[in-house]
């Protein structure tokens, strides 16, 4: 595997958080990127949190779309990885003109958690740790 595409709804959230992970576990060795199906959502201080408490910085993330970042580099990539219902949608409409194999890993979105403080990071901390297991198996 030497490039991967991980899509959510917005890049806020799920994608984000899997682009730092992945980048996190494999440095160079794998190219990694994030975007979202629609834009409008800034990077989420839950997830950067999360991240944090691994010593992963995802300060420095801007959500970006699947158009932003097919006019900026292409969409050349040998796996995309679909997170949400709706990322799973434009992932297979993607494949129509991009040779790519596309994997939907359904995963939870933690902005719709309620309770304390705590108990919402919690929910993102679930998400991390989900990806993260999913990336390391995947991709080495």
């Amino acid at each position: 595997m030497q490039s991967v595409l991980f899509v959510c709804n917005f890049n806020a959230v799920r994608s984000a958080c899997a682009e730092a992970l992945a980048r996190h576990y494999f440095g160079k060795s794998v190219y990694v990127q994030s975007a979202g199906v629609r834009s409008g959502e800034p990077t989420d201080p839950f997830m950067i949190s999360a991240l944090d408490e691994i010593g992963i910085d995802a300060s420095r993330h801007r959500p970006r779309t699947l158009e932003e970042l097919e006019e900026w580099e292409g969409l050349n990539f040998d796996l995309i990885v679909s997170l949400s219902p709706e990322a799973h949608h434009a992932a297979l409409e993607l494949t129509r003109t991009v040779a790519a194999e596309v994997e939907y890993w359904p995963t939870p979105d933690p902005t719709v958690s309620q309770g304390s403080r705590e108990q919402r990071l919690d929910a993102y901390r679930d998400v991390r740790d989900g990806l993260g297991f999913r990336i390391r198996q995947r991709l080495r």
